[in-house]
């Protein structure tokens, strides 16, 4: 049986005022085809490096390695063995990828009204193709018509980069990782693939496999790390590769934003003891935040763009992450605190025309008495995007709202989206492109600002701000 033919609405993320609509409209018109700057996600580079590679299948694409997807079902009491996701221990979980499909489809509408129902409404319909709103019944008929798509060669990745217009994709990389497939994209051309430097997994000294991370370190850079010493010159040697590769930032991430700078001797002995497993929390956050530090450092000193990512409790769920492991749809926000832990590494780098640092939270009370004052006043200062679970349209009206009348539009850094799932790329820059026009719209309704400036600064938004933050 046929469903109602499945359209999307053209006004889709715009107000209901007449007016603002009308202006929204317009504003979209003049940037929703400018290319798609993307300086943060987590696409595989292997993806695209591959040029036989292919999307998978249905549930390879849009399920099992996409935590938004299966967190919402997880929450419904769906099993994540049920949906295909695989185990630490190599446990066998469900092979059957139509069986994954009709889960999915069973419980589709649990998606409605979430920004990840957007995204994969936008998937579906206008990239690839299907009419028919996604439900229990025509699970199986949609999955046949995908997987036919999906062998036609104009949706193999390389091609859908390209039809996708995307002008620079920056990956997330380890410091450890070889970057062999960036060469070999670079090789065939792609030098618009980049890495980011991603040092989480050897500076937290408390992360999962952090001293088997430092081995790896060391061999990839060449220095035998034994002490603080040795270890900050392997990662200062890391960074210098990644540079040569085209990488523009780096981005680190911690549950707090606590910075202070160790004396080399207090750093030293933290880091040896770690070495010999000897770490307690007090140690493991000075640390962290001495790290921090040292970023800065080394971003005024190579020209690295540093991100920072504040605010998740990550793998809340102990018996998930024993079972299943890290980024599982368990990770939840945090209450930060910004302006005095962020002090000491602003007293030292803050004012440095060098430093470009772009700070990204999960608490939202912080916007308007924190982040906005901070990056209003410091030129080093950038505020990245909502982020994560604020990667809405509401989340992207509350971020405008709050930030940009102290902050000022040009002291953000533009939008980036911040995936995994290399399909929705387009839809998520489509979404604020849409709230953008739609906040300047009614901007301009309230005299705020004339056309002409909400039409430089819908540019703005959508493609100048972000080249200029990460120097693309």
């Amino acid at each position: 049986m046929l469903t109602t033919k499945w359209t999307l609405s053209a006004d889709r993320c715009f107000s209901p005022n007449p007016s603002q609509r009308s202006l929204a409209r317009q504003l979209y018109q003049t940037v929703k085809d400018l290319p798609l700057v993307c300086p943060h996600g987590h696409v595989a580079p292997g993806l695209l490096s591959d040029p036989t590679a292919d999307l998978g299948t249905p549930a390879e694409l849009l399920i099992i390695p996409d935590h938004y997807v299966f967190r919402m079902l997880y929450s419904q009491g769906i099993k994540l063995e049920d949906l295909g996701i695989p185990t630490v221990d190599g446990f066998p979980t469900e092979s059957d990828h139509r069986k994954i499909w009709q889960i999915f489809a069973n419980n589709f509408y649990l998606f409605r009204g979430t920004p990840t129902g957007v995204w994969l409404a936008d998937e579906l319909v206008n990239l690839f193709g299907v009419t028919e709103k996604l439900n229990g019944e025509n699970a199986q008929r949609i999955y046949d018509y995908l997987v036919a798509q999906f062998a036609k060669p104009e949706f193999r990745p390389r091609r859908l980069f390209n039809r996708f217009n995307i002008e620079t994709l920056c990956t997330t990389d380890a410091p450890w990782d070889t970057l062999a497939e960036h060469q070999a994209l670079h090789h065939e051309g792609y030098t618009n693939i980049l890495p980011t430097f991603r040092p989480d997994g050897v500076v937290n000294v408390a992360a999962a496999n952090w001293k088997e991370n430092i081995e790896k370190l060391a061999v990839v850079s060449g220095v035998d790390i034994t002490n603080y010493v040795s270890y900050i010159q392997a990662l200062e040697a890391r960074r210098a590769f990644f540079k040569e590769l085209g990488a523009t930032s780096t981005d680190q991430a911690a549950q707090s934003a606590f910075t202070g700078r160790l004396s080399e001797r207090e750093a030293d002995l933290i880091f040896t003891n770690a070495l010999k497993g000897n770490i307690n929390e007090v140690a493991i956050n000075r640390f962290i935040g001495h790290m921090f530090m040292e970023m800065a450092r080394m971003s005024v000193e190579d020209g690295l763009v540093m991100q920072v990512h504040i605010g998740s409790y990550r793998n809340h769920n102990q018996s998930l992450y024993e079972r299943f492991g890290p980024d599982k749809g368990a990770d939840m926000p945090l209450q930060t605190e910004w302006t005095r832990n962020l002090k000491p590494l602003l007293d030292e780098f803050g004012n440095d025309p060098r430093l470009t640092l772009i700070l990204f939270g999960l608490d939202e009370t912080n916007y308007s008495r924190e982040l906005a004052p901070l990056a209003g006043h410091y030129p080093a200062v950038l505020l990245g995007p909502p982020w994560w679970f604020h990667d809405s349209v509401n989340g992207m009206v509350r971020y405008l709202d709050q930030v940009m009348e102290t902050a000022g539009l040009y002291n953000t850094a533009g939008f980036n989206d911040d995936t995994r799932a290399f399909a929705s790329i387009p839809a998520r820059h489509d979404v604020w492109r849409r709230v953008t026009s739609d906040w300047l719209a009614g901007l301009v309704l309230k005299g705020l600002v004339d056309e002409e400036d909400a039409l430089e600064m819908a540019q703005d938004c959508a493609y100048r701000l972000v080249k200029k933050a990460y120097k693309l």
